[in-house]
């Protein structure tokens, strides 16, 4: 009797282990994803620009291939010799890490026209959310909680005026297409709005191409909460808790913890819920965040999805015990996830550590490092790619280093962190490491009394 075909439908695994990955990205996260590969028994390759020829991911990686010159352009952004790098090297997957590539919808396109796995999110998982105003609009169609503002883009002026009018001031003005604070206005009264409609779309198109804008009501002095998801492709979607990043300078991250101390059982509960109903709105597939605006009476609203690993991902694999990049590697690969949702057991404290004079403004500062003693202990961990000898190029971010240390309480967090920087030595550049040690002794960071205007207040002082 001839065997009876059995078709596999849509909801069984696909697998399709990886032999190799490229890591189209440098620094720590490119050493972070190496580290995680080689666990798993996957070859890996590194890819960097003549600045990094000396960085740890070049030297720890299976293979290395130079794909450009210093500037991000021409090597990190460069599709065509990322591309060409996986294909002379066979290499089956590319992790994009995170910024330059990672949500880039047309290197996640030209990956699947090479069939090469993107180990990140689809193009048009991409596309909706990267957009601001089509993810607020998916949002509101999943029953998440958005801040009141625009329908879609502001038409004109006037459409800018009478939906100000309609949310009442303060309001914010926010490009479509925007990140780290460009194309964003504050404004407090009408008087002020035609201005900032002005400068703020004339800043859009030159950082982005696009001058397109909406508005939302200000939320003032609130906290910026994110809730790590993991979507697979069967349809299923789990929250990892939150980290509190409110400590920013200019919408650039500082410090992170988790669980935030102003977070209650109730209130992580419902953000989850509201994360993973974004998620399974746009068939989330890997690892990314939702990221919140809490007011201070605990009513949150979107903000934005981020469809990559976050840079300060590791304080929640430290209270979970929990490898993400391992998770995102698995999900790309086909397996599914077991959709449980999972809450902090410790503390994690996260402090990045740049090559910046925070006594000069947090001017950058790259250069050779002379002298690097790394803090070490139970309960600490350190991911950096410097060491002595490091020239730290001034072609990129200037974060040199991630300390993160966990313990049962917050306290302890605290109190070990504070003895970590006391150890990190670096000498030869100026970092924020004097920076940290004097926010770890802020009376308003020690309560917990802390939103994303604790920066304007804060004085550093050598």
């Amino acid at each position: 009797m001839a065997k009876k075909e059995v078709k596999k439908t849509a909801a069984e695994p696909q697998i399709r282990q990886f032999n190799k990955i490229l890591i189209a990205n440098r620094g720590e996260i490119a050493l972070r994803v190496i580290r995680t590969a080689k666990e798993m028994g996957i070859k890996t390759v590194a890819v960097y620009s003549t600045a990094d020829r000396e960085s740890l991911h070049v030297r720890f990686a299976d293979e290395a291939v130079c794909i450009g010159p210093p500037s991000s352009k021409d090597s990190y952004l460069n599709m065509p010799n990322i591309i060409s790098a996986a294909e002379i090297t066979n290499a089956d997957a590319i992790h994009p890490g995170y910024g330059f590539l990672s949500e880039n919808a047309k290197f996640s396109a030209i990956c699947q026209q090479y069939g090469i796995k993107f180990i990140g999110a689809s193009p048009d998982m991409i596309n909706s959310m990267g957009d601001k105003a089509s993810a607020k609009s998916t949002m509101i169609a999943a029953g998440v909680p958005v801040v009141p503002g625009s329908e879609g883009l502001l038409v004109d002026l006037e459409d800018a005026k009478k939906t100000a009018k309609k949310i009442k001031y303060p309001v914010m003005m926010k490009a479509t297409a925007g990140g780290g604070g460009k194309g964003m206005r504050v404004i407090w009264s009408e008087d002020e709005l035609e201005a900032a409609w002005d400068s703020a779309r004339t800043e859009a198109k030159a950082a982005f191409g696009n001058d397109g804008m909406y508005m939302e009501k200000f939320i003032e002095d609130p906290r910026h909460i994110e809730i790590q998801i993991v979507g697979d492709q069967y349809g299923r979607a789990c929250h990892l808790s939150e980290r509190d990043c409110s400590i920013q300078r200019r919408h650039q991250k500082l410090l992170e913890e988790t669980p935030s101390p102003f977070m209650t059982p109730e209130l992580r509960d419902a953000m989850g819920e509201a994360a993973i109903k974004a998620a399974l709105a746009v068939s989330y597939e890997g690892v990314g965040t939702v990221e919140f605006l809490v007011d201070k009476h605990r009513n949150f609203y979107f903000m934005e999805m981020n469809t990559r690993i976050q840079v300060e991902h590791p304080i929640t694999e430290e209270v979970i015990d929990y490898d993400l990049v391992r998770e995102q590697i698995k999900v790309a690969m086909g397996y599914p996830i077991t959709g449980k949702n999972y809450y902090p057991m410790q503390h994690a404290i996260e402090c990045r550590i740049n090559a910046e004079d925070p006594a000069k403004n947090f001017m950058p500062t790259p250069g050779r490092i002379t002298t690097f003693h790394a803090p070490g202990g139970h309960g600490v961990r350190l991911d950096t790619h410097a060491y002595a000898g490091y020239m730290i190029p001034p072609n990129y971010d200037s974060m040199i280093a991630k300390v993160i240390t966990v313990a049962q309480t917050r306290e302890e967090a605290i109190m070990k962190m504070r003895r970590a920087l006391r150890e990190f030595v670096i000498e030869g550049v100026k970092t924020t490491i004097p920076f940290h040690r004097k926010l770890l002794k802020d009376p308003d960071f020690i309560s917990g009394n802390y939103t994303t205007k604790f920066m304007e207040s804060f004085k550093y002082e050598e």
